[in-house]
């Protein structure tokens, strides 16, 4: 595994590195069935319980929603490929999305506030 470190800026990512023995294949199936990966990485936390975006057997992305409020949301890419010793490289990539994108914007918001009449 190796060292990651917590990201000084809210839009950088938190990256892991794992090498596991087993073969790409077994790692793919692990990140994209979900019966499997319910054992790890539960529905519960999951904005959604299909994948966001995937390249079969390369990369899979989802959204993670935290449980608590202010239920921020973030991406997860999982990145799989093979190492020099016939396993897995695995690559977690956690980044977190940009909530300004998804708040809605008023109306009126290319000039002053507008108050309705009484």
């Amino acid at each position: 595994m190796s060292d990651a470190a917590k990201p000084d800026r809210p839009n950088e990512a938190l990256v892991l590195e794992f090498d596991f023995d087993a073969p790409p294949t077994k790692v793919w199936r692990a990140v994209t069935i979900p019966e499997l990966r319910e054992r790890w990485l539960p529905d519960c936390d999951l904005a959604g319980a299909e994948p966001e975006s995937s390249i079969a057997g390369e990369e899979v992305r989802y959204r993670l929603r935290d449980s608590e409020p202010p239920f921020r949301e973030s991406h997860v890419i999982f990145r799989i490929e093979p190492n020099e010793d016939g396993g897995t490289r695995f690559r977690i990539i956690q980044q977190a999305c940009d909530i300004g994108a998804k708040l809605p914007q008023a109306a009126n918001s290319n000039c002053c506030v507008m108050r309705a009449a009484a």
